[in-house]
């Protein structure tokens, strides 16, 4: 691996190479949703939502994963946390299937921007199923995001969800898990850094499911949370970490109630519960494979740096 991969891999960890990302990158569905309870909100608000979820948590977690019109540039501007900042390429419209879906970027952003304003990683996600028309081109896609990452050296964090083949269909719990697997090696084979990985929601699948993960992932992979509860989410994740997980990179499972909430009672909740839960997440990631353990470290021969 790059030195400068390394770097920003290292700087996104805790100093056992575990992730603990907490993920807010979500746009217009988290807004609906907090639009649901309360009321509509103006850009503003929306960025001092994230922000309030964000800062009371900030010493709990090693890395952010935000958008750059409204957690990024606040984030930075607020000096409020200080460790990785990770950010998304794509816009995502939940409202189309999403074996339907298009990779629709970001205007004006992209991952030389990202790199230049600091940033330490790249996700991008990607709805995905081997059979899909439009499968061949999404792995195109993502061999130019890998080509433009190794360019400006810095790690891609490939989001690859399983989906069904049309909206009629249903993916089984086994089908999500086979899909997963497999979509695991292709994409470790095409050059994505980190992998960030949904299990199936039913319990039976779990174990299997992670079993395999463990032993065809040959990049560093971390749990998503996938819109569970947190005592779900927490049991998964130990299965993930038991068997070779790097960590989590998790969201609504550990703040999505503040949605529903207003004023102080929201205050309390994120001030008091989520950071219990990261405390408790940091307690199970204590058991994650190092990142490192796939990741060949950079030569540190004297001379590194001439042909750098």
């Amino acid at each position: 691996m790059s030195i400068g991969k390394y770097r920003h891999l290292s700087r996104c960890t805790n100093a056992a190479g575990q992730f603990v990302v907490m993920a807010i990158d979500h746009r217009a569905n988290l807004r609906e949703a907090i639009e649901k309870h309360g009321g509509p909100i103006d850009d503003l608000a929306f960025r001092d939502f994230k922000l309030q979820v964000i800062e009371p948590s900030a010493a709990l977690v090693t890395a952010v994963l935000a958008d750059p019109a409204f957690g990024l540039g606040a984030i930075v501007a607020g000096r409020k946390f200080r460790g990785g900042l990770l950010s998304p390429l794509e816009v995502t419209d939940y409202g189309v299937h999403p074996s339907q879906r298009e990779l629709n970027w970001i205007p004006h952003w992209g991952v030389d921007k990202v790199k230049r304003m600091g940033g330490d990683g790249i996700k991008l996600l990607l709805p995905f199923h081997p059979q899909l028309a439009s499968a061949e081109a999404k792995k195109q896609l993502v061999g130019q995001v890998v080509s433009d990452c190794r360019k400006h050296d810095i790690p891609l964090y490939l989001e690859p969800i399983a989906c069904a083949l049309t909206p009629e269909q249903k993916l089984t719990p086994r089908q999500q898990r086979e899909i997963t697997v497999e979509m695991t090696q292709l994409f470790c084979a095409q050059g994505a850094d980190v992998l960030k990985l949904q299990i199936p929601a039913e319990e039976s699948e779990w174990e299997a499911t992670c079993r395999d993960l463990g032993k065809v992932c040959s990049a560093p992979w971390a749990l998503l949370s996938g819109g569970v509860d947190f005592d779900t989410y927490c049991r998964q994740a130990e299965r993930a970490c038991f068997h070779g997980a790097s960590g989590v990179i998790v969201g609504r499972a550990v703040w999505s109630e503040a949605c529903q909430l207003q004023g102080t009672q929201r205050a309390e909740f994120l001030e008091q519960v989520v950071p219990r839960r990261l405390e408790r997440l940091s307690q199970i990631c204590a058991g994650a494979a190092p990142f490192w353990n796939l990741c060949r470290e950079p030569d540190p021969a004297l001379d590194w740096h001439e042909s750098y």
